[in-house]
């Protein structure tokens, strides 16, 4: 399907077709070198702890790589697309805003203890969705592990008497993780990613974190950073979780889902022979994140070659694709 788009010199018929786009890397001081060393990614920073692979949050809007739409930014390729795009039901719901955020995340350190609130808080504080995201592993050290909520079901007064007195690890859930491993994380839950993974996160479009505890840490300069304790009291659900892992059963040439949740529905696909997947029934963009091996994927008329650490955009009108792995190749596929 055509539309017009504005050219900086004329109009001009252009046709929607599977995107890819400049990775935006984020400098932290717990970040390290797999972001390079294991996803291929170039011109890296130093102590580089996300990738930002697909993204509409503001002054970090994603701009295409190649083709015909090349340096677009997302939302002007929604402001022009519309539902072609990102489908009917989300155009409604969401107008020229992209629901979900799509990074990697590579953890030399732990990351701050933090959580970040609902759609409801994050709307009256911040203007803002909010965040409920999920993790998948895409490589572990050995005897990596992760915080995902509470041990025990815990009162306000319990916690902040915890964070003060620098005890607060005593009351949290903490898990082994391990390559593959999935974990959902709803927005209210206190969490953190231990040194030591990489991580692929898909979540909603949102930046919004409150930091609880760092662990005392002072960047070059001798700082700390900010902590949000006062704001995170209320966005904290306080329940007791004692196994937030996803559990699937892997399977070669199979759609496996992860999870189904109201924000985005994330699916794994193990691939060794040539698979054909349909989306006649969708109403919604797909993203495909290449997590191991390579593809070449037809979509749309067109080929786009998929390797370790890609991440590509089909349109909504995209009613599926042929995927030829180059040996074999696992790939996360999201939608909402």
């Amino acid at each position: 399907m055509s539309h017009l788009c504005l050219d900086s010199n004329s109009y001009m018929m252009i046709e929607l077709y599977p995107l890819k786009f400049h990775p935006v890397f984020k400098e932290k001081i717990w970040g390290g070198s797999k972001i390079k060393q294991v996803l291929g990614k170039n011109d890296v920073p130093a102590n580089c702890g996300e990738s930002w692979e697909i993204s509409g949050v503001g002054g970090n809007v994603s701009l295409v790589k190649e083709g015909a739409l090349k340096d677009k930014s997302l939302t002007q390729l929604i402001d022009t697309f519309k539902a072609d795009l990102v489908g009917e039901a989300n155009f409604s719901r969401y107008g020229n805003e992209f629901p979900l955020l799509i990074k990697f995340l590579d953890a030399n350190d732990d990351l701050s203890i933090q959580v970040h609130p609902n759609d409801e808080l994050a709307k009256q504080r911040h203007n803002s969705l909010g965040k409920t995201e999920m993790w998948y592993v895409v490589q572990a050290d050995e005897n990596a592990k992760l915080i995902s909520g509470f041990s025990k079901t815990t009162e306000k007064a319990e916690f902040s008497e915890k964070v003060t007195t620098g005890k607060l690890t005593e009351i949290l859930n903490i898990e082994e993780a391990n390559q593959g491993d999935t974990f959902f994380i709803p927005a209210g839950r206190v969490h953190t990613i231990g040194k030591g993974l990489l991580i692929a996160e898909i979540q909603q479009t949102s930046d919004v974190t409150y930091r609880i505890y760092d662990f005392d840490r002072t960047d070059t300069k001798g700082n700390k950073r900010e902590l949000h304790i006062d704001e995170a009291l209320d966005a904290i659900d306080y329940g007791e979780i004692n196994d937030s892992k996803v559990r699937y059963t892997p399977q070669d040439q199979q759609v496996v889902t992860l999870v189904n949740s109201e924000y985005f529905t994330t699916n794994k696909m193990t691939l060794s022979e040539n698979y054909e997947r349909s989306y006649q029934s969708l109403d919604s963009f797909k993203i495909l994140i290449c997590i191991d091996g390579a593809a070449e994927i037809d979509c749309m008329g067109q080929l786009v070659q998929l390797e370790k650490g890609e991440t590509c955009l089909l349109p909504a009108i995209c009613d599926g694709f042929k995927a030829e792995p180059k040996g074999s190749v696992t790939l996360l596929e999201s939608y909402t």
